[in-house]
């Protein structure tokens, strides 16, 4: 695990904190590696629930520029960090069989917007903004955000965020439904950490069966949908957490779901 890249453990909350804030958390390759290792990490250890945040002002202002100029300088100009890290991190966030939290610091810019997108919920602080950057620098959108963002807002505002790379301000994030939750900055920590607390301690196959459905449902035919629904309904229906969770709704006792 790479410095720029911390992973914490909490109550079986698992907290990945891009941590590279004098550079406002831009990604490089080593950083790349190190949020691709935590994200796996996280699918493999015992936590139910992850919060993917930004350490300082800054949530991630998306791909190092240096670096990258760099590399155009070298003569590299094919761009295989798409390939080679941005979609696999895309896929980890998003297949992740947990929910997952993104807790908008400060400024989410180019594929550090698609890091919140690609989460489940986003949290986003007073202050914070989201900005698809890419056509400011000559490029198409990265790390998901062109399958995420029109699913979030649609075709027509996502298209008109990602060609006029004009930013988003938390406030119309949340009219547009670009975010589930506007949160004074100085509490956006303890309220990511509450709604985590609350996913571990739920369902957590449930929320996986939701993740994998909602996610089929949105390339797939009714037909299609309805037997990715059934085959979830099975796999949940056999689960000890279903099974527990019904015994105590007929006994009208709380229920504890332990994620089995």
């Amino acid at each position: 695990m790479s410095d720029t890249i911390r992973y914490d453990v909490n109550g079986g909350v698992a907290t990945i904190t891009m941590a590279r804030p004098d550079a406002l958390n831009a990604l490089t390759v080593e950083m790349k590696l190190a949020l691709l290792d935590a994200l796996g990490r996280a699918a493999e250890d015992d936590v139910r629930a992850v919060v993917l945040t930004g350490e300082g002002r800054a949530f991630c202002v998306g791909q190092d520029l240096r670096e990258h100029a760099d590399a155009l300088a070298s003569g590299r100009t094919d761009l295989d960090t798409v390939r080679e890290h941005y979609n696999p991190i895309a896929r980890a966030l998003i297949g992740l069989a947990k929910p997952v939290i993104a807790a908008v610091n400060g400024t989410a810019a180019g594929a550090g917007a698609s890091l919140a997108f690609a989460c489940d919920l986003r949290l986003a602080a007073d202050n914070a903004s989201f900005l698809m950057a890419f056509a400011r620098v000559g490029l198409g959108p990265d790390t998901g955000a062109s399958w995420t963002l029109q699913r979030l807002i649609g075709a027509g505002r996502a298209t008109a965020m990602l060609m006029l790379a004009e930013p988003v301000a938390a406030p119309q994030a949340l009219e547009m439904g670009l975010v589930n939750a506007v949160i004074p900055a100085a509490d956006l920590a303890a309220a990511a950490a509450e709604l985590a607390a609350r996913l571990a301690a739920g369902p957590t196959q449930a929320y996986a069966a939701i993740k994998r459905t909602v996610a089929a449902a949105a390339v797939s035919d009714l037909d299609a949908a309805l037997e990715a629904e059934a085959a979830a309904q099975a796999a949940c229906g056999a689960t000890a957490d279903h099974q527990n969770a019904t015994r105590a709704f007929l006994a009208k006792e709380p229920v504890t779901f332990t994620g089995h």
